[in-house]
């Protein structure tokens, strides 16, 4: 009888709006091998395409080969699970319906998954960060966009079409600021990183009151948090504003799918205690009241890109097996 070989490795690979990570992820969830290299420089697809399966074909090979890899999960944001496709990324370079894991299970002759970033993110989390043990959670990534996953009794809910959980473009401000995804007053366009830099300029320019913001060519979040830690009130101000907004969203949220914990995730969430104290007062302001004071609140303990690329290879062990080489 013919012996069966049980592969032990999949891949994961995280497709942020500035660089792609990819990993070599073992059954214990050790990153054996790592790599990535920067998204916006392939503003065509197909070349994007080119350039990952080269990556990946070059790192299987050095990690067992085909008769080692069960399959690749894919991390990207404006995904539907159900279709595998991105659909009209508001922040990606290639606009449009974009079949990806059609296009790179063909290509690697592999079985493909592919998700939303978040979702991702909130995989990572319940198998290997802050939710490990959870089963009613909420994760919300807050980067150049704003994401959420959530689980309900242990079980990620994607609803109908794969699009759930896009808090980032639920309506905070009626005809407020033009979003990425077309609509306005979307809570992306206060709350990922162009609209807190955008808030930044609308104060600075309503207000003559010194600032450090004032003298910085390009402004950033990360640069904006660096102007609050040596006491600039314009800055405090701006994270101010945000969290508001934040914690008034996330108190909705909250109300309607009663979560054990909120965890936070991205680069704007490093911005600290100057945008979640004023999330935290304003969410047990706002939260339904048999709620309040039950409800964690917190950033996820795990690196961004580490998270999301353990993540997709969580879902890489969910898709079923397939492969031009057996």
């Amino acid at each position: 009888m013919e012996e069966q070989v049980i592969k032990s490795k999949v891949v994961g690979v995280d497709i942020s709006n500035e660089r792609t990570t990819y990993a070599v992820v073992d059954i214990r969830g050790n990153i054996l091998s790592e790599g990535t290299f920067e998204t916006n420089a392939y503003p065509d697809v197909n070349d994007f395409v080119t350039k990952l399966c080269e990556c990946l074909l070059t790192m299987i090979e050095e990690n067992g080969g085909y008769e080692a890899i069960r399959s690749i999960g894919i991390s990207c944001p404006s995904v539907s699970a159900q279709t595998g496709c991105i659909e009209n990324a508001a922040n990606l370079p290639w606009k449009g319906v974009v079949p990806l894991a059609a296009m790179l299970r063909d290509r690697l002759g592999m079985a493909v998954g592919l998700a939303n970033d978040a979702r991702i993110s909130a995989l990572g989390e319940k198998a290997y960060g802050s939710a490990h043990g959870m089963k009613n959670f909420i994760v919300v990534n807050i980067g150049v966009g704003v994401g959420s996953c959530f689980f309900s009794d242990g079980h990620e809910h994607v609803g109908a079409m794969g699009f759930a959980g896009e808090i980032g473009h639920t309506t905070v401000c009626v005809g407020g600021r033009k979003c990425g995804c077309g609509k306005q007053g979307c809570l992306e366009a206060y709350a990922g990183a162009k609209g807190i830099v955008q808030t930044a300029q609308e104060l600075m320019a309503e207000s003559s009151e010194p600032s450090l913001m004032r003298d910085i060519e390009r402004l950033t979040p990360r640069l904006i948090t660096e102007c609050c830690e040596k006491g600039d009130k314009l800055a405090i101000e701006v994270y101010r504003k945000t969290g508001r907004i934040l914690g008034w969203c996330l108190a909705n949220y909250a109300s309607l799918v009663n979560p054990e914990a909120i965890i936070l995730a991205g680069g704007i969430s490093r911005a600290g205690h100057w945008l979640f104290d004023p999330i935290k007062e304003v969410f047990e302001q706002e939260v339904f009241l048999n709620m309040r004071g039950r409800i964690k609140l917190f950033r996820s303990n795990l690196d961004d890109h580490e998270r999301d690329v353990l993540g997709a290879s969580a879902l890489a062990w969910d898709v079923p097996e397939y492969s031009l080489f057996k």
